[in-house]
């Protein structure tokens, strides 16, 4: 950074020039040195050569020629893939911004008198920022006359450093800062272990649950249906032995003769299986009795009412009353 000086209306004022920042290396013709000492592309010494001769070599090997120590004297110049050189490189500070670690401290609260209940929540809070890889800062915080029992909060320290002593251990020991006691609890592992850890608990995650334990994947248990024992009836003929044709009878379907109809024809005695087969004695027909109205005043009780034993009779509907003759109205005598 150079200034120079510039002359305004008699008033001498102080520039500031920044010079650029180069941020990558000089590459082919950008060395502007007479000679450079060149590496091979394999990491062999070559020697001091000028740069006229190392571009040409960097051009037969269809390389680029790029200067990795500028300040020394003569520079240091390699043979190599530029384009390839940048991309590892990326890669290199990408995996070193993945493992960087940044030093998180939490920090927690408690009361020298704090119920067992919400000790146990607290502790639970202090096991997973350690597990974590993060420093946890204790406070125990006094009010009014706790302030003259100290040994209640240091005592309470004390259980909690070990209760957690296989996750972490006492970096700062307790210590009084007005009505504040202070202590400090580290991790025993460092945060980049606990995050790569918790990396591969991810990424193993659904490995497990997708593949089962010789790397095939896991099918749905078939379901099992319960068989329903069937017991035959001990009468009763097996379902695999049929009778046989002749010894089946089956039974004719009579029907009432209806009046002014002739009555059954009879079968003729020339067919064999219509004489083997009885006839069934014809039955009356049964006359059905009229429906009857049902309803109020009907003296029929609905469908819904209980039945009683003995079948009363049925009372015949009242006949329909005629109707009253409607009245004509009187002719008015003409006004005199």
């Amino acid at each position: 950074m150079r200034k120079r000086p510039s002359f305004v209306s008699g008033v001498t004022r102080t520039k500031t020039l920044k010079e650029p920042h180069i941020s990558e290396p000089r590459i082919n013709e950008r060395i502007r040195v007479p000679e450079v000492r060149l590496v091979g592309p394999n990491g062999e010494q070559v020697g001091i050569v000028r740069v006229e001769e190392a571009l040409r070599l960097a051009a037969d090997a269809d390389l680029d020629l790029v200067e990795v120590a500028p300040m020394a004297r003569p520079p240091v110049a390699k043979l190599m893939d530029f384009g390839k050189f940048k991309y590892e490189a990326a890669l290199k500070a990408r995996e070193a911004r993945k493992n960087q670690v940044n030093t998180v401290i939490k920090e927690i609260k408690l009361r020298p008198k704090i119920d067992p209940h919400d000790y146990g929540t607290k502790k639970g809070h202090v096991e997973r920022f350690l597990k974590a890889g993060d420093k946890v800062k204790v406070t125990i915080m006094f009010r009014g006359r706790e302030q003259s029992r100290p040994e209640l909060g240091f005592r309470l320290l004390q259980r909690l450093a070990e209760d957690v002593v296989e996750l972490g251990f006492v970096e700062s020991a307790p210590k009084q800062d007005g009505r504040n006691m202070i202590m400090v609890i580290g991790p025993t592992k460092r945060k980049a272990e606990a995050k790569a850890e918790a990396r591969r608990a991810r990424e193993s995650a659904p490995a497990r649950s997708g593949a089962g334990e010789g790397g095939e994947a896991l099918s749905p248990a078939p379901e099992v249906v319960p068989e329903t024992a069937v017991t035959p009836a001990p009468d009763a003929a097996p379902a695999s032995v049929a009778a046989p044709a002749s010894e089946v009878s089956v039974p004719e379907r009579v029907t009432a003769p209806s009046a002014g109809s002739p009555g059954p024809t009879p079968q003729s005695p020339s067919d064999p299986a219509a004489a083997a087969v009885p006839s069934a004695p014809a039955k009356p027909a049964a006359a059905k009795p009229a429906p009857a109205p049902r309803g109020r005043g009907s003296g029929v009780p609905s469908p819904s009412a209980p039945s009683t034993g003995a079948s009363a009779p049925r009372p015949r509907p009242a006949a329909a009353r005629p109707a009253p003759p409607t009245p004509r109205p009187t002719p008015r005598a003409p006004k005199a």
